[in-house]
């Protein structure tokens, strides 16, 4: 079917370049299975060995068989040759698309001059089943749990059905979900997921949503699974997950008495010869259940529990007496909650990725505790290995009365893979944590041992009993996670762990950006919020992975999501998560109309003032649109978007005050306003919600809310700028801080000209005239620098407690901080802090052995030991959102506000003026292809050389620093002068350009 397309006009033939047209996505992912949308959007990318490639025209073809794949015979939709350069989320024209059908297709692009450039390879997505009722395409699966089996009683329901094949197997497809989370096995193997080229393990799925609101299966090609057999068999063991766990106490969907778990599955096999077969879980009979099986307890934030002596051989496989186990009844899921959508995940799922496997850095074995107080272990020198290379393969016996410590080298989120010989029915407990107690008051054993009071009341704990198998027997949990570094063993009886490693899981698995630079320290900073995010985006961005917690804060969230999308591929998961915030919405928000502070659940969530976290249903539709070029989210969220704005002027009214905020500036060692945080998010989602609107074609209401930032800004100048001393100043100190921060110093008062108060002056302009704004920005520099005689001018401030040229900034001013003080020319000012390692500053926690990011500037010092145990996470990733100034401003890598996904790239990369960093290499696989900026500094600072890659479809702003315009030359040539390039001008030691698509190498003079 030919669909609108304008034929454009015959160009000279040039031969096509190689794989000038790749990457082809579908709804933002590779040849996805299970896609529910009635219009996909369509992705691809472009290359060029030569500059200013564009794209002018494409046709996409949509065809049943890759062999239909030409223009006139494509049966499913042809597009026609489209005159347009977009190649980021086109949307689907066609005929209405089948459940359960896959489908082919190409792209051909032509460029500005009506030249071909070529073909994308052959894609291909499979959509699900179309439907959100959860009974249309099921063929009649039900909700099925152990008959009889109370909640929380011991034991994990096995489910299982057996039903003989009907002929040779073509394909065959497993749409599944459950009420809590499920492994799932077909025909004796366990369902695993493409990764890296092999496959691997999903850890939890269906993941975590409102299961009040929506409930999401997946979608698995098992087609090897089951062509070999005669018959096959459908298995799954049911944990409790999120849905029947303490995690999700205070949501609407938990019971005190627990809930029941369930599984609903469909498993549609295609014969060929051209008939189908179902298996479906139904309580007809055909389905059997037991509880007595290994998987004895399970828990989010407990951990496991598996008795291996409890295994049941060949259950997973066709030819397994079940006939003594339970039958299965119907659990009445649809009544409960009847408004309920089960709908098709939209996004890479959580799994483990082997490349990230963590061995063990080194194994300690104690025997006891000796010395006054809590004591120091006793090391057992013996069986304690120090080099790293024998301790990831060593093998360690302990008895009971001992203890052995592995250290894994770094903070991870996962679960232990181990394998262990000793007699039937030892037990052996795995306990978990991220640091190790030292001899300071906060540690909560002897020195030396695994400390976990900041867990609070999670057990976080994996037990085996061994079924005594002379050749090993070895285990990996899948019904939890734990976020850990150090893993403490014992034992009941004398057993030998032959072998621990660390599985790490995420859902960001492909990682789309990187910052290396010639400092250590600072690379040792990216690591950490690298590996922060990964233990963090685990189906929902989580706080923090290990306590009792582990929740979809929004403001955390909203934070870091810039940093998150320029590291990972993780559009589809925020996006999937901003579905959640607005089911949250509607279900725990004031009025139905608030968004909420957590999402999914209802545990936390806090009714009142919710500013710089409910603000996250604002923020991350925008920054998603930003990073991606996609306006869709924009869309599918402006309903509930627009309901907030308008929830929060019914509140204020013409006061134009924010809603209030009872987090304010979270953990900031010098304290501001909570409302004038609150203020300023206001005005902060007001001016999003105006570009938003200009981007979906909403001017009228662009327009009014571009008029309500302005009296927002009016009313925020009325009552916080004052000119009192003849300077202005920003009175931060009006309204106290959060009320509910824990371990905050009950006497610590409020401040004028607090950093994140600046801060955020500046970043939105509430201010009227240049002499304010240069005010502002000395406040600033004066507040940072915190010298001696800024000390002595403030002896009641905050500041006096810390160092020269440190940060006072929370969870609301971090990612704000680098970025406003490099737009406003301190760019010196935004490295000291980058380099600074006293506290407060991003170093600290690196100068005293972090491997992720920390919840607290404080978090722990080897001087004064653990910080506030009440709220003290080891991997929290909010202050890692300085990494998005890394991109954008050190590397250079910026997006244009007026031209997301980097249509427009800017390229603005900031010298180091400390002289520390001279070499740094960035890079982000954008929309359009990759960006590269690279900048070296030589001859004792002197000359500047400059290497980027601008991606074909695209062009870029650049912004070089050099002592002259005619200095900037790629070879000897100016670079003013080569052909395609624009001069812009020369302006404060930077000269500008307009670069076409295309790589460059250049050198400038900085003096």
């Amino acid at each position: 079917m030919t669909g609108g397309g304008t034929p454009a006009a015959a160009a000279p033939a040039r031969p096509p370049e190689v794989d000038a047209v790749y990457g082809p996505t579908v709804e933002h992912r590779t040849d996805p299975l299970g896609v529910d949308a009635a219009h996909p959007r369509f992705g691809w990318r472009m290359r060029s060995a030569g500059r200013g490639r564009s794209q002018g025209a494409y046709e996409i073809l949509v065809a049943a068989s890759p062999g239909r794949l030409t223009s006139g015979r494509a049966d499913v939709w042809s597009s026609g040759r489209v005159r347009s350069p977009e190649s980021v989320a086109v949307r689907y024209g066609g005929r209405p698309l089948k459940a359960s059908t896959r489908y082919y297709w190409t792209v051909t692009v032509w460029d500005t001059e009506g030249r071909r450039v070529g073909a994308g390879p052959v894609a291909s997505f499979e959509t699900g089943l179309m439907s959100t009722d959860g009974v249309t395409g099921w063929d009649d699966a039900q909700w099925i749990g152990m008959q009889g089996k109370e909640p929380n009683s011991p034991g994990a329901p096995m489910l299982r059905t057996q039903a003989p094949l009907k002929g040779r197997v073509r394909e065959a497809r497993l749409y599944v979900s459950a009420l809590g989370v499920y492994d799932a096995y077909v025909s004796g193997h366990r369902v695993t997921v493409p990764q890296d080229g092999g496959t691997t393990l999903e850890l939890l799925p269906p993941g975590w949503t409102n299961y009040d609101a929506r409930v999401d299966y997946l979608t698995y090609d098992v087609t090897h699974l089951v062509a070999r057999e005669p018959a096959v068999t459908l298995a799954a063991v049911l944990g409790n997950g999120w849905y029947n766990g303490r995690i999700s106490d205070g949501s609407t969907y938990y019971s005190e008495n627990g809930n029941a778990l369930a599984l609903k599955a469909k498993l549609l096999i295609r014969y060929a010869d051209g008939t189908t077969q179902s298996v479906v879980t139904r309580p007809d009979g055909s389905w059997k259940a037991t509880d007595t099986g290994p998987h004895r307890a399970d828990d989010i934030y407990d951990g496991q529990t598996y008795d291996a002596r409890r295994e049941l051989p060949g259950w997973t496989s066709s030819g397994f007496d079940d006939s003594a186990w339970s039958d299965t009844e119907r659990v009445p899921f649809e009544s409960r909650y009847p408004d309920a959508r089960l709908v098709a995940y939209p996004a890479e799922t959580a799994r483990l990725v082997s490349r990230w496997d963590r061995r063990p850095q080194s194994v300690t074995v104690y025997t006891g505790v000796t010395g006054e107080g809590r004591g120091r272990i006793v090391v057992d020198p013996g069986r304690t290995v120090t080099d790293p290379h024998r301790a990831a393969t060593a093998q360690v016996t302990i008895g009971a009365g001992d203890t052995a410590i592995f250290d894994l080298g770094q903070n991870m989120v996962g679960v232990p893979r181990y394998s262990l010989r000793g007699p039937a029915g030892a037990q052996v407990t795995f306990r978990f944590g991220e640091m190790l107690n030292d001899a300071g008051a906060g540690a909560d054993g002897p020195e030396g041992s695994v400390y976990r009071a900041n867990l609070r009341s999670a057990k976080a704990t994996s037990t085996y009993v061994l079924k005594g198998d002379r050749r090993g027997e070895t285990h990996q949990d899948s019904l939890t996670f734990y976020g850990f570094r150090y893993v403490s063993v014992t034992a009941t009886e004398t057993v030998t762990i032959t072998r621990l490693t660390g599985k790490v899981a995420t859902s960001a698995v492909h990682e789309t950006g990187t910052v290396t630079t010639d400092d250590p320290d600072t690379n040792k900073l990216i690591s950490n919020i690298r590996w922060g995010q990964r233990g963090n985006y685990l189906w929902v961005p989580t706080d923090c992975p290990q306590r009792d917690e582990r929740l979809g804060w929004t403001g955390d969230t909203q934070v870091f999501a810039t940093t998150g999308l320029y590291n990972a591929d993780a559009g589809p998961f925020l996006s999937h998560f901003q579905d959640s915030v607005a089911d949250s919405q509607t279900i725990y928000g004031m009025d139905k109309a608030q968004f909420t502070g957590v999402s999914p659940g209802g545990r936390y969530n806090f009714p009142g003032g919710g500013s710089g976290w409910a603000d996250c249903g604002v923020v991350l539709p925008w920054t998603l649109w930003q990073m991606t070029g996609d306006p869709a989210v924009i869309e599918s969220s402006w309903p509930a978007m627009t309901r907030y704005l308008d929830w929060i002027r019914r509140q204020t009214g013409d006061t134009y005050a924010g809603q209030g905020s009872l987090t304010g500036d979270w953990l900031a060692p010098q304290k501001t306003s909570a409302q004038l945080m609150s203020d300023v998010y206001y005005g902060h989602v007001a001016r999003l919600m105006a570009q938003m609107a200009r981007a979906v074609d909403r001017p009228t209401e662009a327009t009014a809310y571009e008029r309500l930032f302005g009296n927002i800004k009016k009313a925020f100048m009325r009552k916080y700028l004052g000119a009192e001393g003849g300077t202005v100043t920003v009175r931060s100190s009006l309204g106290d801080a959060s009320p509910i921060e824990p371990g905050a110093d009950p006497n610590q008062k409020t401040e004028d000209n607090s950093q994140t108060a600046l801060l955020w002056v500046l970043k939105l302009g509430f201010y009227d005239t240049e002499s304010q704004r240069r005010a502002l920005v000395g406040h600033l520099a004066d507040n940072i620098g915190n010298d001696a005689a800024y000390k002595a001018a403030h002896p009641n401030s905050a500041r006096v407690r810390y160092a020269e040229n440190t940060l006072s900034v929370g969870f609301l001013g971090v990612n704000v901080l680098a970025p406003v003080l490099s737009d406003e020319g301190r760019a010196d000012l935004a490295y000291r802090l980058l380099h600074q390692d006293a506290l407060p500053s991003w170093l600290f926690s690196v100068k005293n052995g972090a491997t992720t990011v920390w919840e607290r500037w404080n978090s722990y010092s080897e001087e004064d030991g653990f910080g506030p145990v009440s709220m003290n996470s080891f991997n929290h990733y909010a202050y890692g959102a300085v990494m998005e100034w890394m991109y954008a401003y050190m590397a250079g890598i910026a997006r244009d506000p007026d031209s997301p996904g980097f249509k427009h790239v800017v390229l603005q990369p900031h010298l180091d003026p400390t002289g520390r960093i001279t070499h740094v290499v960035g890079a982000h696989e954008s929309p359009y292809g990759e960006i590269r900026s690279e900048w070296r500094v030589g001859d004792r600072g002197a000359s500047l050389s400059y290497d980027a890659l601008v991606p074909a479809n695209t062009e870029a702003t650049l912004r070089l620093p050099a002592v002259s315009a005619d200095s900037v030359r790629e070879g000897r040539v100016p670079l003013a002068r080569v052909d395609g390039v624009r001069f812009l001008g020369h302006s404060g030691g930077v000269a500008s350009y307009r670069l076409p698509s295309g790589s460059y190498r250049l050198t400038s003079r900085l003096r």
